[in-house]
């Protein structure tokens, strides 16, 4: 016979005996919202490196991990009152019933069309569509709170990297953008000349600003090109990783640690390293 496979109701009982006082874990029963965010951040790039590396074996565990922390603040809203998990699946199911009108004409499951007409949606209509019904969303929540702006809701525990991506895309979608790319790098030029001015004056305070003005301005270069930034600079991680450690297997080869070698000749080695991948033409991300 063979063994019962587990589900969602498993889950949740599970959580709530971890979460009894008198039965469960101490370290469970003692965690609250706050205490979690970090391992909720943690676990979300964990699933995004599993599928960088093509990790596909270990993405049930990932993505496990990741759904245990859904389960978790489901659980502190049930404890207090606010809600519980099915609530979390009912709102999220409302919200993309009414996102995909394209797919479900009224706005319920059993209005999926059957035909192949949803398939023919031009990819860009429904992305257009997608942000016009997010923002009147978004609208609606500002009306409740009184407030407006087209930069609501964008997450202030984001990675600043894609925090400052999804800002600047907001304010781009509203007109406030360069025409072209060319106009990011004049600008990101003219924040590398303000660095470099600061320096020359001994203003670090001001210079640390400027280079944030200079990456937010990296960060527009990457949305022009519709690249992820983050994606970008794990790619680059990753790349000096492999190419640091083929420097230090080579100086190891001649007997000197890095701190003994010297610049010059870890240079050597890293110059070495990078004729080594793009002769092996290693591609710069999924590392």
């Amino acid at each position: 016979m063979s063994e019962r496979r587990f589900d969602l109701d498993d889950l949740l009982t599970l959580m709530a005996v971890l979460r009894d006082p008198e039965q469960g874990c101490p370290w469970d029963v003692k965690q609250d919202w706050d205490s979690i965010v970090p391992h909720t951040l943690e676990e979300a790039y964990e699933v995004a490196d599993a599928i960088e590396r093509r990790a596909y074996d270990e993405l049930p565990g990932e993505l496990g991990d990741l759904l245990f922390q859904v389960v978790y603040y489901s659980q502190f809203a049930a404890e207090e009152g606010r809600f519980d998990f099915h609530e979390v699946v009912h709102v999220l199911t409302a919200k993309m019933l009414h996102r995909h009108p394209h797919v479900f004409p009224d706005g319920t499951l059993a209005s999926r069309r059957e035909d192949a007409s949803a398939a023919e949606v031009e990819t860009q209509q429904v992305h257009s569509r997608w942000e016009s019904l997010k923002a009147e969303e978004r609208d609606a929540r500002a009306e409740e709170a009184a407030t407006a702006s087209v930069l609501d809701d964008v997450p202030r525990n984001l990675p600043a990297l894609s925090r400052a991506a999804k800002l600047s895309k907001r304010a781009a979608r509203v007109g406030f953008d360069w025409p072209d790319s060319r106009g990011v790098i004049a600008k990101l030029r003219e924040e590398l000349a303000e660095v470099e001015e600061a320096l020359a004056e001994g203003d670090h305070d001001h210079a640390r600003e400027e280079v944030g003005d200079l990456l937010f301005a990296a960060v527009n270069l990457a949305r022009t090109l519709d690249a992820d930034p983050e994606r970008c600079l794990r790619g680059t991680n990753g790349k000096f990783e492999r190419r640091f450690r083929r420097l230090e297997a080579a100086l190891q080869e001649e007997g000197v640690t890095p701190a003994e070698a010297g610049l010059e000749r870890m240079e050597r080695h890293w110059q070495a390293a990078k004729r080594h991948d793009n002769h092996n033409d290693i591609p710069p991300t999924h590392e």
